[in-house]
């Protein structure tokens, strides 16, 4: 059956009329496809009730103190949004597959209101409508502690094992295994291959057996090959172990945005990737505490500090894994079971979960969460060439931050610092990278831009690096004081000069949450949100590849080589490849309008009937940039 996504509202005919329930509080209904004419039409007015589509553009002041949330005065008003599913004529062709299983708590007549669906209101918890009573909470709250929190803390669990290596080489890592930055340098590219070359069968594999089961296994695997690090015994263990975690990794970010999308609006998503990644960030923070602690146990037992670090690392991930088997449901209907006889919604609440997201995206109902991929679908998802674009921007965006970041460590200390303080002075740039992270992506959704405010990132980073790289021999160090002040850290040699500002280079404002969510929304099915979301994370693993190489042994302490290429990089990704993408689908979106709006009623109904198009590639697709 045909779908499509919420930007399509856009282009419907103006004469469209959709639905509106006159019982906001309705129960379940039993509609199916077959009736969907008939029933939707009893209800059909002028829809003044529902919400307008969700492509609206708030101000970046209402979105930041909720201004509109308080001005609403009724509580008890319709929040339900408009959707193809309130015109009779429209919904038949997206109406979700039978195998999909939420189809039996999907109601296109259900109405839901602002107090349901976002409002905690814990003076009243409980109203009578009709002869049913219902609890009123905040359903997208309760998503976000039942659903959201465990994803940020099973990601969390991800980077304390691939940040723990950074950790590790504070405590003399590199001189205790006999190797030298070049063998660092490898260990990075293999991590990254292995991480690259797992990404789309891991999600094959995912899409299978379910991400609720193959995310907690990848989990234990890794954190199993985390703890085995207290052995290493040199250059060969050494990238071996990095082989086997970028492997079992591989494929676990897309595949846990995957799951998000299945409780989530495309609106809600980026938030929380924003939020996804900000708990990471904070984990970091945690991380270098845990990492200062455990590092004073060099010489217990006689060992080396940063193999009590692996150890103990690993087992807190692998006991995280193991508890992720039984805190991550199927699906929003799915969260009954042996250990959960209640579930976490009620049957009012799964309704409106599965309807307000289908409502924003028909194309999440055009496959069951264990249905796995044909070779004909996995084929059409690669040569997907509208997504093309954005896998050049995994691929180069993020290259002119991460030399500096992987090298932080490393650099505190050739610079004096002690093993405890460097973990310590990671976590200034940690702490305003958050804040830059959540302000940018709440941005992007406030001006419902995508490329030019993913910009900002190479933007922050510029100046920097020139400043890096054209740093005197003998600096004025108050000069450079006020430059570094982000850091509050007084510098008085060149070395310390170009620390600190990779140190307030390193608090930049990361859009890596707003590209994901831009690739996800612009794939249009769920199928092709597997492949897509696999392949764009691929060119992103291969752009830390790449930046892994760019620092040479021969080029240290100052990196000047290394830090031209970036500056080059980075002003490519400026003038060129963002401001490229963002025409290119202004350019697209205007060649569908010419055709769709060519077409008469008619011929647009027979082509939503009989089309084999799918996602992206339809007509009525609108792509965001």
């Amino acid at each position: 059956m045909s779908k499509m996504t919420a930007s399509t509202l856009a282009e419907l005919p103006a004469n469209t009329k959709f639905a509106s329930s006159r019982d906001p509080l309705s129960s379940t209904s039993s509609i199916d496809k077959d009736g969907i004419g008939n029933s939707v039409s009893e209800h059909t007015d002028s829809g003044h009730d529902l919400l307008p589509p969700v492509d609206e553009k708030p101000r970046f002041t209402d979105l930041l103190f909720h201004r509109k949330s308080r001005q609403s005065a009724d509580l008890d008003a319709i929040a339900t949004r408009r959707s193809v599913y309130d015109d009779p004529h429209l919904a038949k062709h997206y109406w979700p597959k039978d195998s999909y299983e939420n189809l039996h708590r999907f109601d296109p007549d259900a109405r839901w209101t602002f107090r349901e669906e976002r409002v905690r209101d814990c003076a009243d918890s409980e109203r009578s409508v009709g002869s049913h009573s219902i609890e009123f909470q905040a359903l997208v709250r309760k998503i976000d502690w039942r659903v959201m929190l465990w994803a940020a803390i099973s990601f969390s669990a991800l980077n304390i094992d691939r940040g723990n290596l950074s950790q590790a080489n504070t405590d003399n890592f590199l001189p205790d295994l006999g190797m030298t930055t070049n063998d660092y340098n490898m260990g990075n590219t293999v991590f990254r291959v292995a991480f690259l070359a797992a990404e789309l069968p891991s999600q094959l594999v995912s899409k299978k057996v379910g991400p609720d089961r193959w995310i907690p296994t990848q989990m234990c695997l890794w954190s199993i090959v985390t703890l085995a690090q207290f052995w290493l015994s040199g250059r060969s263990s050494f990238l071996v172990c990095r082989a086997l975690l970028g492997f079992i990794q591989g494929g676990f970010i897309p595949d846990l945005i995957l799951y998000l999308s299945y409780f989530y609006t495309k609106t809600e998503l980026p938030m929380r990737l924003a939020l996804f990644w900000i708990s990471s960030n904070v984990c970091s923070i945690v991380a270098s505490f845990i990492a200062y602690g455990v590092l004073h146990l060099r010489g217990y037992l006689g060992r080396a500090g940063w193999r009590w670090l692996f150890l103990v690392e690993g087992v807190l991930t692998l006991a995280i894994g193991l508890m992720t088997f039984f805190m991550m449901p199927p699906s929003p209907t799915q969260t009954r079971t042996w250990f959960r006889p209640n579930g976490w919604f009620n049957e009012r609440e799964e309704t409106i979960v599965v309807s307000r997201v289908l409502r924003d995206d028909p194309t999440k109902g055009d496959m069951h969460n264990r249905e796995g991929l044909t070779i004909k679908r996995l084929w059409t998802a690669v040569c997907d060439y509208d997504l093309w674009p954005l896998y050049i921007l995994g691929l180069m965006f993020g290259i002119p931050i991460s030399p500096p970041g992987t090298y932080l460590t490393l650099s505190l200390r050739n610079l004096g610092f002690g093993t405890f303080t460097t973990n310590l002075l990671t976590i200034p740039s940690t702490v305003l990278g958050i804040v830059t992270m959540f302000l940018v992506t709440l941005l992007s959704e406030a001006v419902n831009d995508r490329a030019i405010v993913s910009m900002l990132e190479d933007i922050w980073a510029l100046p920097f690096l020139v400043a890096i790289y054209c740093l005197p021999a003998n600096p004025n160090q108050w000069i450079y004081y006020v430059t570094t002040f982000p850091i509050q850290i007084t510098l008085t040699s060149a070395h310390h000069v170009s620390q600190g500002l990779a140190t307030a280079l390193l608090s930049y404002p990361y859009t890596h949450p707003i590209q994901v969510g831009w690739c996800s929304r612009n794939s249009g099915a769920v199928a092709s949100r597997t492949v897509n979301a696999s392949l764009y994370n691929m060119f992103v693993q291969a752009s830390s590849v790449v930046a892994a190489n760019i620092y040479q042994q021969d080029d240290a302490p100052r990196y000047r080589r290394g830090n031209r290429t970036l500056i080059i990089i980075s002003c490519v990704n400026l003038a060129v490849l963002y401001p490229g993408t963002k025409l290119y689908y202004i350019w697209r979106n205007k060649q569908r309008d010419r055709i769709w709006n060519a077409m008469t009623p008619e011929e647009q109904t027979h082509y939503l009937e009989t089309t084999t198009d799918a996602g992206n590639r339809r007509l009525d697709f609108r792509f965001a940039h």
